[in-house]
């Protein structure tokens, strides 16, 4: 009797990296269609990212979409619909971060206007979201004076892949311990080609730079 083994192997693993890839791919192509310019807002939970929007929203209400990420409740996408913006809620009940599988979702289910920008706030989190390539044009980290000045060197990862860094509630600066030296510096050692813009809500024309920033992209993406 012939005992010998001839089970034949077969490899059927997926290249999980790849496909993801694949994703964010897709996800260019489709805001390529529709000429959107899209952005990934990131920052750790109450760094001030949605109110950035809400502030940008008085602006530019009629110019732009917002998908928002977050573990439970859609009270920030009802803050943008309050606002006069059109906005989706992603909830990822436990994953500290959005995939490009979960916004072609939600592209899905968007009434996404052509020539529109898109800001994408992600889950608040300093570590996971710069390692997922949602499909997204540009990257923005959003830093507030309260967390302290030293999460430019401890994170630096999601600062790295930053093509903007917005520093918030910095008329906060004059009441708590903050040296704001340090974060340029910090930033400008892991990220010599990135660009802060300083920004408070008690100060409107604050947020005028960033609007600058992001119709200059905007302007730009239309003449490719």
């Amino acid at each position: 009797m012939n005992n010998k083994d001839t089970t034949i192997k077969v490899n059927v693993n997926k290249n999980i990296l790849y496909d993801k890839y694949e994703a964010a791919q897709k996800n260019r192509d489709y805001l390529a269609s529709k000429n959107i310019l899209c952005l990934n807002i990131m920052g750790s939970p109450g760094a001030g990212k949605t109110a950035l929007l809400e502030m940008t929203a008085a602006t530019m209400k009629n110019k732009i979409s917002v998908i928002e990420g977050d573990l439970q409740t859609d009270r920030d996408a009802q803050r943008m619909r309050e606002a006069g913006v059109n906005a989706y809620q992603i909830t990822t009940g436990s994953a500290c971060h959005l995939d490009a599988f979960m916004v072609e979702k939600a592209f899905g289910k968007m009434d996404l206007l052509d020539e529109q920008i898109l800001f994408i706030e992600n889950v608040g989190n300093l570590v996971c979201p710069a390692s997922h390539d949602l499909g997204s044009h540009l990257s923005v980290v959003v830093l507030s004076v309260p967390e302290g000045d030293d999460k430019v060197g401890k994170y630096p990862v999601m600062f790295q892949k930053a093509d903007l860094l917005i520093l918030t509630k910095t008329d906060l600066i004059e009441y708590v311990p903050y040296n704001k030296v340090r974060v340029y510096d910090d930033f400008k050692k892991v990220n010599p080609g990135g660009r802060i813009i300083e920004t408070s809500i008690t100060d409107s024309s604050s947020i005028l730079p960033w609007i600058e920033f992001v119709e200059k992209h905007k302007a730009e993406l239309s003449c490719v």
